[in-house]
């Protein structure tokens, strides 16, 4: 696609960047089938191509409106469309710079400035896990809908660290609000490692991996986080003191997975942001290498529930790792099936979207929910914690994290 970018953009590495992937874009569509929101709304300016459409007309010089804002915000950034494109369009990129430039020429209304910055500062804020403590005290007294958002209170033993020291060690990312809403996911991936002979160590300054404050229209508060983590691991990085750094939430994972290319205009920190993206793994990449210690570590007489297998999209098309956990939670001997139908499709959940855009993240969760009931499953498993909390809304069966599962089994014998 041809671009003529008004000077204001040319000059500037963000309208660089743009201009260089709308090149790549050839329009054949094929990302329309596989956009969420295309699914739900049927209009071509709420799937990939139509907003691929808009920000380029943005970048050539035409007044971005409240209606521009609208349909750049009703994008999971789920990057399906990133999977499906034969031209590498890498369009979750385009997308942020859309929106950030929309942003800066579109005011909001003050009630969604006002819930976005609450969302920006209090889920990362020291006060999100006795603000959540609080919440699961009157669980039982609050609206549907507030409910839904509460978990309930951790089970007894979610905190239990193993305590053995291992030459084998890796750097493990808690995360913001996971350790509040689900500690059991990070002790249990620790004890997991451990069982397979692998330390996990915590740097204790290292905190939100910057993707919520990225992806709301935050990139300096973002890039300070991103800054933070980096200087709490390159102790340890630097010296080869860990073999890698550890995510169990996906969402994290894509992100820090591409730290280079969000710093590489930082002179201090592009190189030490790519050295850090290199040594990013997603906890399923450690499986065929542990799976076969975990499994002389399984009993042949422990039961193994039935699961069913969510996908994340941070896993599948932001990491393009795919079919991973499942093979080898089948090696393990646990029955796991992924759903026969829309298993690429986003969930909903996509960080934040569900508060913001409940109209359409409630629709796809329950889309999801009846092609992974269809599975007859005991428990549904997944690997992000966004989508483990929302998914876990809709549905009486529990929804964990695949971890949580080999943990029990292994706690077994």
């Amino acid at each position: 696609m041809q671009t003529a970018l008004t000077p204001e953009f040319a000059a500037t590495p963000e309208g660089v960047e743009a201009d260089a992937i709308l090149r790549k874009c050839v329009h054949c569509g094929f990302c329309t089938a596989t956009c969420p929101t295309y699914q739900l709304l049927g209009d071509e300016l709420d799937g990939p191509r139509g907003r691929i459409y808009l920000i380029k007309q943005v970048l050539e010089g035409h007044a971005p409106t409240r209606s521009t804002q609208l349909h750049l915000d009703r994008c999971l950034t789920c990057r399906n469309c990133e999977t499906t494109c034969p031209s590498g369009v890498q369009y979750g990129n385009l997308v942020e710079i859309g929106r950030r430039i929309v942003d800066e020429r579109v005011p909001r209304p003050p009630g969604e400035r006002m819930l976005r910055e609450a969302l920006k500062s209090g889920l990362t804020s020291p006060l999100f896990k006795p603000a959540l403590k609080a919440g699961q005290l009157v669980r039982g007294l609050l609206p549907a809908a507030l409910k839904a958002k509460v978990p309930p209170p951790a089970p007894a033993g979610a905190h239990r660290w193993p305590q053995r020291v291992h030459p084998r060690k890796v750097l493990l990312l808690l995360g913001c609000v996971q350790p509040a809403m689900a500690p059991n996911i990070n002790s249990a991936t620790a004890r997991v490692l451990d069982a397979a002979g692998i330390q996990s160590l915590v740097a204790a300054d290292a905190g939100c991996c910057g993707a919520i404050h990225l992806h709301g229209g935050d990139p300096e508060g973002a890039l300070e986080r991103m800054r933070r983590n980096i200087d709490a691991w390159w102790p340890l990085v630097s010296t080869g003191g860990v073999e890698a750094i550890v995510m169990n939430a996906s969402g994290c994972g894509v992100t820090v997975k591409e730290y280079g290319h969000s710093l590489r205009l930082d002179p201090a920190y592009a190189d030490k942001a790519n050295r850090i993206g290199d040594l990013t793994r997603d906890l399923s990449e450690l499986l065929p290498d542990i799976a076969p210690t975990l499994a002389k570590k399984l009993s042949a007489k422990t039961r193994r529930p039935r699961l069913a297998f969510h996908p994340p999209c941070t896993l599948q098309h932001g990491q393009k790792l795919r079919g991973g956990v499942e093979t080898h939670l089948r090696a393990l001997g646990f029955p796991v099936e992924v759903a026969l139908n829309e298993a690429h499709l986003c969930c909903g959940s996509a960080g934040t979207y569900s508060v913001l855009h409940p109209e359409l993240a409630m629709p796809l969760r329950d889309r999801k929910l009846g092609h992974l009931a269809a599975l007859d499953p005991e428990t549904i498993v997944s690997a992000n914690i966004g989508c483990i909390q929302h998914l876990q809304s809709g549905t009486a069966l529990a929804v964990r994290h695949w971890v949580e599962v080999v943990d029990e089994a292994l706690a077994e014998g």
